[in-house]
Parts: structure tokens; C-alpha cells; sequence
């Protein structure tokens, strides 16, 4: 093996080697299991939340392929209709062509090329995260068997009477024309204004007052809503109001939305353009009335002074002109909620309009009752409670865009508006027996790639054919994926799973947390926070990492503060740490369904584990690789009762990672792995080896235990790590392999460890529990006695009894090495021993004489010189950290430093303290 371990040396060259090999396909034999990728944007990169994902679905792959389940991890990309068509538009913007002087069908020429050429850059990335998916089977939500699929579920479902086309309420974007799900929209906290308004009783007898924060919507009100119990306008409900500006008059009516507290407790309704007032409409069959139109400005439904505005310079003549009329009654500053498209950035306008949708009230029933039976169950589970809270009160789904990118709907009208629904214009001819000289013109609008992406599971495996793979692998096993898409996808393809193939879609929903910056802040471009994988896994240049986060940033200001940031966080830029570092901290953060704070800090600890594993592995095969480990399968070998203790720990590691992993808890998996490795096989069995190993008089057969328990257990623990480390133990198994008795050619194809509860030997556990304990007494007298670690030490034991008698007798050759011991004696109770530092291992004393192991005076002194030294650090420290440019000015990483090595010298100087008075004691 290399001394050095550089991952940049295997990742890709392993990779190569299992993809090339077809490894990742699923083997044909064992129980199927069946993973299906949330399908990533194809203009997608990879960021921190997709690799957290990825990572938790490959060590679910890999474990169960290790198990001998048939595995089939199914990838593929989504179409991502609007942003696609973003991406290319603007190619096409900076070329002074739009997409109407293309024309549709070379537009989408357009697209296809673009994803042609840059469409594979987040599959590229995900090879680079070590996902074992099988990319023979990769599927696109447009390629041409998934697009037979989405025409196929869309006729079914308009045949059987569950989608229609109708008009309501949607989320529009006024700058892309088209209607966008509730997830495309964020709602942020803007400073606004509150307008309170008066409108005139119809009989003249006074006014009510209502509060908007959209003065220009009072344009389509439609009635004045109070509370059904508020007494103060109990009298006027069934009254008017005469609607200012309109002079319509309209109704006030009662309804329970009304929260009385609130404002004046009369609320202003526009059904046209607010989707509680929409609610409220419909109940009290209130006219809608629609103001404006696709680009947001004002129709010919207003009067003439206002058409063709748009919504902000509306809004400023109504103000005025409700000013001019004696009718403002005040203006207040007001915090609220403003809706903006996610790409366009433009304040979403709830519109009327036609659209087709589907009656999700019909297919939520079964969907809800597969939950509610355990059919599908959700880890962590509070996480059904939200998905009813969300399928009891669903409403229809509208699933048309208004976009040229995507599936178009296959809807026909003839010149009356009569829709036809077929996979052809050839097809609705026949199937609704119209002439030849009836003309049809298909319905302009795409699908929501939600609808496409909702019947992933079944239409990735050939449906609607009944395809072997369809048979094999569904339902498939896991769906791990975020909590945000719970509706918008889960609930999506439970209902569309259930209706078409009758049954559910996947038996357990993997439900883990957003991926946060180290302050538990959301990662956004915005906030210049944002990670990139592939960054923490190949390093990256400070300069060049200032240009990845504030490139396409509108503002100068806002570059120029995040600039300053990053080089605050970063001065140096980010290490290269490698995939498996990388992945191992996704794991160690993986409690179920929480929030993670990725800090750079762990992924620099975890690369060190990485170090520790690959150094332990040189020490192995430089003790090994020219000797006999009982490879060749004889058993002229003798166990000592080092090798029995940890053949016993493995066991131990091997159920409880086993058991995690089972539990989706990736998090204590990887724990139990990292204590068994760095803190028992690295921290003491490498070390309780040497005695045997190096010891002249230590019989052959005792050597060879020692060797075969080294080699084996390494080679069971790369197993049991590689779901969780792939390329670390690949590279290290193929090294060992050969000595623990293995002959494949991965060690991803090998049989996953399982304990066996038999080769635990418990007198062996205890015994090296003892041994460690007295060992680590006897350091921590080095330590804090300040005796040098070369330096051998004479140890007196009293007080223990029998059993530590025992215990002594079997472990005394470790002891002697591991602790640097020169004489070790049992001294009686009644016996006055000599001036000694002392610890307790429960009732038995460990002294350590220290006659002539230092002066007593001049350790004083050099104690008392070290504590000024370190006052006046901390006194300098103080200093510095006080003042408030050193705190502006220098880079995070800088103050963090500061700030540790005050701490660092607050520690020493009270450990110094307490060392000062154990030796004035003696």
C-alpha cells in the first residue's frame, strides 16, 4: 500500500471498475429490492441535500446487495418543464431569438439538443458521490417509453371521468405565462403597507372600514365578509356597500373565515384574485370577477382609467384617488408574506383561468387507508400525521402548464370547443368516429411534471406493459426523500400507483431533514452559504469558490459582502476531503427526519478516521503480508485473549451496525463502526498485537493467531464499513483479501458480515476491559504528572482482590508493554507506600512511585513558570477578543481560533493548578 492515502488516486478509478464490470445491475438471484432515485432536474447540479440522499440511498443498495437481496437501485432524470425551458430561452435571449420566432417544434429541438449536451452533468456528479445505481436501466421522464406511459394514465383517467378542464383559482406567473404548483412558489417576509379604507353603506347610513395590503384588488371586490358573532356588524349583515371607485354595490356577508380580532373585523373579498376570498366566493355564490390578465395589467372588467396598468402603478392611483375622496382612514407600515415565483422572481398573482385538473378527492380514500393499515409506513413515523393532515383536505390537482417544454396534454377541440382525448390526432378521429373534414387543433398546453413524475415507480419498470421488471421489482422496498415533497410527489404517486397498478407504489417512506449550513441556516444562494459536494470532495480554490457563490448575484453590494464572507470562512480555500469522508459525515448527522448542521469541521475529522483506517491497514499487511494467517484454512493456530476480545467486539459491532442500518439509522451505524474501528481495533487491538507479534518467545501457532485475527477482522470490519465507505475499502480489501481467504473480485459482491453471537467470549471481554482500564490509569498518572512517555514506570497494586489477582496474571504481558511498565508489585493495605501519584480502578489502587521520576522543587518551578506563561496568554487573549474591529475585521476562521486557544489555555492552566497541588502532596 502507498504510505500516503489520497482518495483522489481511487475514487474514480474504482468506480470506473465496478460501472464497466455491471456490478451495480441487479444479480437475478435472492429476494428483490428495489430502490427508485427522486428523479433530479435534468439542468440540475448536484448540492448538499441531493448528496445527503444519495449517499443514504447507496448504503442501503449496497447493504442489501451484500445481503444476496436482487437489487436494483432505478435512476433516471426528470424534464423539469420550466426550468428546461428557461435554461434554453435564455441561450436563445442572448442571440436576440425568443422562442416564437423558432416556433414550437424547433424550440423543443432546441431543448433536446441542449440536454443532449449538458443534460448528463448531475449523473456525472452522482458517479462522483459513488452511487451503485444501475445506469443500463437509466430512464428520462420524456424518453419514449415513459412518454407512452404519461398518455396512457392521462387517457385512462379522462376516460374514467377523473380528470377534467375547468376554471379556478391558480398560482400565475406573470413573467413565464404559465401556472406553477404551490412548491414553485416562495413566500418571504417583506416590509409593505396596510391600507385602511372606507366603503359607504348602500343606504347612506355611515361606512365600513377594511385593511388591504393590495389596494388595486378592490377593483374586482365582489362582497364585505364579518364574523357570523360579531356583534358590532351583526345589524348590516344582508346589507350593502357601495364599492368606491366601482360604484358597484356589493354584500356584506357573514363567514366564519372572518377572525374578528383582527383589523376591524371586515374583511374586503375578491374572489378573483385571493384564494381564501376564493373560498369564501364559492360558498356564498359570489360573482368573480377577473382583473387581470396574463401579464398582470388591468382588464376591461375595471373602469377606463385603469386598464392596462399594471398592478403597482394601479395601486398608486387607487391610494390616491381614495385619498381624493375623503376615503383613506389611515396607512400603516406592514410585515407580510409576498409570493414569488422561484425562477422568475415576479410576485405570483392568484388568476382565474382554465385549466385541467384532476379529482384527487376520489383516489386520496385508498391512498389515506394504505397508510392507516401499515401498507406503507413512514420513518420517522410523525410523518403520516402530515401527510393526513394533507390528503384529508385535498383539493384538486391542477396539472396543466403553460409551457412548450414537458408532455403535452393529448387533447383535441374541434371548432365548438368539444374535447377529445386520444394518443393521436388519428387516434381521436377514430376513437370518437369524427369525419375527415372536422377540423381539430391539440390543446397548446404541457403536463406538470409532478403528473409524469408520479408514476415513476411503475413507469420506469415498462409499464404500461407488464414488463419482468414490473413483475420482479414492485412495489418497490424504500423511497427516501425529503419532507417538503411529501405531497407534492409522495402522495402524488401513492394515488396514481394505487389507481393504475392496485397496489402501493413502495412500503416504507425514508423521511430524512434539510441539509443546513453550520449555523442552522437554510443553504441559498442568496445567503452566499451554499456547499457543493463535489467542492468538499476535490477542494477548491479560495478565489475560485468566491466565483462560484456570487456569479449571477444581481446586486453588486450583495456579491461583494458574500465575497467577504466566503474569505472570512475560507481563507485558504476547501480541502480536498474525499467521498468517503464526505459520505460517512452525511451518515453521522443522519438522525431520522431532523435538520442536519453540516459544519467543514467534522468532514476534516472524518478524513482523519479515513487516515486512521488506511494506516492500520499498512500495519497489517507489513506484519502479514510475508507470513502465515491461516489463509490456507488449517487450524494449527492459538487465539490470545487479545484476538478473542476483539473477534468478540466485532461480533458486538457487526449487530448493532446491522441492526441500525435495518432501522434506517445511519447515524448510530456509523458511530458503532467509527468506535469499533478507531477506538478498539486502531486504539488497542493494533497495539495488544505487538506483544505477540514481536515477542521472540511467543509460540508459531500463537503468531499465526494473532496474524489471522489481524487480517480476518480488518477484512470483516471493510464489509461492514463499505456500504458506508466504498472506495476506502475496495482499495484496502483488494490489498488483504488474499490473507483473510477471499478470492472475489469486489468486495461489493461479498456476503455482508453477521454476528454470531458463539465467538463472543465474554471472560475475554472482561479481562481486556480490566486490562484497559489499568492501562489507562496508569497514562493519565504519565500525563498529568508530566513523566515522559519514554520513561518506564515502576506500578505498586493494593486493594484489589481476587479477581483483579486474576486478571493481572492474564493480562500482564499487554500491560507491561502497553502501560511502559519496568516493575509491577502487589503492596499490602497495611503497608505505608512510598510518596506515589495514585488512580482508582474501582477498589483497586494504582500507584506509581515517584522517587526518581521527578524533583519535587524544580517541578514546581517549571509548573509555576508555565502558569504566568499562560495568564498572560489568556490576558492577551482577553485583550484581542475584546476589541470589536478584530471581531469585524478578521475571518471567522481566525476569531474561532482565537476563541479555542483561550479555551485551550483555560484548560491547561486549570489542569496545571490541580497537577501543582498533587505534587505539593508529595
Amino acid at each position: 500500500m502507498e504510505k500516503t492515502y489520497r482518495p483522489q488516486d481511487i475514487e474514480t478509478r474504482w468506480y470506473q471498475t465496478w460501472e464497466d464490470q455491471g456490478y451495480f445491475k441487479p444479480s437475478g438471484v435472492g429476494e428483490p429490492f428495489c430502490i427508485m432515485i427522486p428523479p433530479p432536474n435534468v439542468t440540475g447540479s448536484l448540492h448538499m441535500g441531493h448528496g445527503f440522499q444519495q449517499a443514504i440511498m447507496d448504503a442501503l443498495i449496497r447493504y442489501h446487495r451484500m445481503r444476496g437481496d436482487n437489487t436494483l437501485w432505478q435512476v433516471g432524470t426528470d424534464h423539469a418543464g420550466i426550468a428546461t425551458q428557461m435554461v434554453v430561452e435564455r441561450q436563445l435571449d442572448a442571440e436576440n431569438i425568443s422562442r416564437h420566432d423558432l416556433g414550437r417544434d424547433d424550440f423543443i429541438d432546441k431543448v433536446w439538443d441542449w440536454k443532449q449536451q449538458s443534460g448528463g452533468h448531475i449523473t456525472r456528479q452522482l458517479r462522483r458521490l459513488g452511487a451503485s445505481a444501475d445506469w443500463s436501466r437509466e430512464r428520462f421522464t420524456m424518453d419514449e417509453g415513459f412518454y407512452r406511459a404519461v398518455q396512457e394514465a392521462f387517457i385512462r383517467l379522462y376516460d374514467d371521468g377523473l380528470i377534467y378542464r375547468g376554471q379556478r383559482l391558480v398560482n400565475w406567473d406573470p413573467k413565464l405565462h404559465t401556472a406553477i404548483s404551490d412548491l414553485e412558489v416562495i413566500s418571504e417576509e417583506e416590509q409593505g403597507k396596510l391600507w385602511h379604507f372606507r366603503y359607504p353603506l348602500a343606504d347612506g347610513s355611515g361606512y365600513l372600514t377594511v385593511a388591504t395590503t393590495r389596494p388595486e384588488t378592490m377593483l374586482g371586490d365582489t362582497a364585505v365578509a364579518v364574523n357570523p358573532d360579531d356583534a358590532r356588524y351583526r345589524n348590516l349583515i344582508g346589507k350593502s356597500v357601495q364599492l368606491p371607485l366601482v360604484d358597484r354595490e356589493i354584500p356584506v356577508i357573514a363567514d366564519d373565515y372572518v377572525d374578528s380580532a383582527f383589523g376591524t373585523g371586515c374583511v374586503k373579498i375578491t374572489p378573483a384574485h385571493d384564494f381564501n376570498d376564493y373560498e369564501v366566493g364559492q360558498r356564498h355564490n359570489l360573482p368573480l370577477i377577473n382583473i387581470f390578465d396574463r401579464d398582470a395589467a388591468l382588464t376591461e372588467a375595471v373602469p377606463e382609467k385603469y386598464r392596462g396598468m399594471t398592478r403597482e402603478t394601479a395601486r398608486q392611483h387607487v391610494v390616491e384617488d381614495m385619498t381624493a375622496l375623503g376615503l383613506m382612514e389611515k396607512i400603516e407600515d406592514h410585515s407580510m408574506k409576498v409570493p414569488r415565483g422561484d425562477r422568475s422572481g415576479v410576485v405570483i398573482e392568484p388568476w382565474l383561468t382554465d385549466q385541467w385538473y384532476v379529482d384527487a378527492k376520489k383516489l386520496a380514500h385508498r391512498a389515506v387507508e394504505v397508510v392507516e393499515t401499515g401498507d406503507i409506513t413512514f420513518v420517522p413515523e410523525q410523518y403520516k400525521n402530515m401527510y393526513f393532515s394533507w390528503m384529508r383536505d385535498i383539493q384538486d390537482w391542477c396539472i396543466s402548464r403553460q409551457l412548450w417544454w414537458g408532455h403535452r396534454i393529448p387533447a383535441w377541440y374541434d371548432a365548438q370547443e368539444q374535447v377529445y382525448v386520444g394518443t393521436s390526432e388519428a387516434n381521436v378521429r377514430d376513437k370518437y368516429n369524427l369525419a375527415a373534414d372536422v377540423e381539430l387543433r391539440q390543446d397548446e398546453d404541457v403536463l406538470d411534471t409532478w403528473f409524469s413524475s408520479g408514476l415513476w415507480t411503475f413507469g420506469t419498470l415498462g409499464w404500461p406493459e407488464k414488463t419482468p421488471e414490473l413483475a420482479t421489482f414492485h412495489p418497490t422496498n424504500v423511497l427516501v426523500t425529503g419532507f417538503d415533497i411529501i405531497f407534492f410527489w409522495v402522495a402524488r404517486m401513492i394515488m396514481l400507483t394505487l389507481y393504475f397498478q392496485k397496489e402501493v407504489p413502495f412500503h416504507t417512506v425514508y423521511v430524512h431533514g434539510l441539509v443546513r449550513d453550520s449555523h442552522g441556516q437554510k443553504m441559498s444562494k442568496s445567503k452566499g452559504n451554499v456547499l457543493d459536494p463535489i467542492d468538499l470532495i476535490d477542494g477548491i480554490e479560495l478565489e475560485e469558490l468566491v466565483g462560484k457563490r456570487t456569479t449571477g448575484l444581481m446586486r453588486p453590494q450583495d456579491a461583494e459582502k458574500i465575497a467577504r464572507q466566503t474569505r472570512k470562512e475560507f481563507p485558504e480555500g476547501i480541502a480536498a476531503y474525499g467521498t468517503d469522508a464526505l459520505r460517512f459525515t452525511y451518515y453521522s448527522l443522519a438522525s431520522t427526519g431532523r435538520d442536519i448542521n453540516f459544519d467543514v469541521g467534522r468532514i476534516e475529522g472524518f478524513r482523519n478516521f479515513c487516515n486512521k483506517i488506511w494506516n492500520a491497514s499498512r500495519y497489517v499487511l507489513m506484519n502479514t503480508e510475508q507470513y502465515d494467517c491461516g489463509q490456507t484454512g488449517h487450524d494449527d493456530f492459538e487465539l490470545s485473549i487479545a484476538d478473542k476480545w476483539i473477534i468478540s467486539r466485532l461480533q458486538m459491532a457487526e449487530e448493532t451496525v446491522t441492526k441500525s442500518l435495518g432501522n434506517f439509522r445511519l447515524d448510530l451505524a456509523s458511530q458503532a463502526f467509527y468506535e469499533f474501528m478507531w477506538s478498539e481495533y486502531c486504539d488497542w487491538y493494533l497495539e495488544l498485537s505487538k506483544p505477540v507479534l514481536w515477542d521472540d518467545n511467543a509460540t508459531t501457532a500463537a503468531k499465526t493467531g494473532t496474524r489471522r485475527t489481524l487480517v480476518r477482522v480488518l477484512e470483516a470490519a471493510l464489509r461492514l464499513a463499505h456500504p458506508l465507505m466504498p472506495y476506502l475499502t475496495e482499495e484496502i480489501w483488494q490489498k488483504i483479501k488474499i490473507l483473510a481467504g477471499k478470492s472475489g473480485a469486489t468486495i461489493m459482491l461479498e456476503a455482508y458480515p453477521c454476528a454470531e453471537p458463539s465467538k463472543i467470549d465474554d471472560e475475554a471481554v472482561n479481562s481486556i476491559n480490566w486490562l484497559k482500564e489499568v492501562v489507562t490509569a496508569i497514562r493519565n498518572i504519565r500525563g498529568e504528572m508530566n513523566i515522559q512517555a519514554g520513561q518506564k514506570l515502576s506500578i505498586l497494586l493494593r486493594n484489589g482482590d481476587q479477581y483483579d489477582r486474576e486478571q493481572l496474571k492474564l493480562t500482564q504481558i499487554y500491560l507491561y508493554r502497553l502501560a511502559n511498565v519496568e516493575s509491577l508489585d502487589w503492596s499490602d493495605s497495611d503497608t505505608e507506600a512510598p510518596p506515589s501519584a495514585t488512580a482508582l480502578v474501582r477498589d483497586l489502587e494504582v500507584l506509581v512511585p515517584m522517587a526518581g521520576l521527578i524533583d519535587k522543587e524544580e517541578e514546581l518551578a517549571r509548573v509555576d513558570k508555565e502558569i504566568s506563561r499562560l495568564s498572560k496568554d489568556i490576558d492577551r487573549l482577553n485583550s484581542k477578543l475584546g476589541n470589536e474591529k478584530f471581531i469585524a475585521n478578521a475571518p471567522d476562521s481566525v476569531v474561532q481560533g482565537e476563541r479555542q486557544k483561550k479555551s485551550d489555555a483555560e484548560n491547561a492552566l486549570s489542569k496545571l493548578a490541580d497537577h501543582r497541588a498533587r505534587i505539593s502532596a508529595l
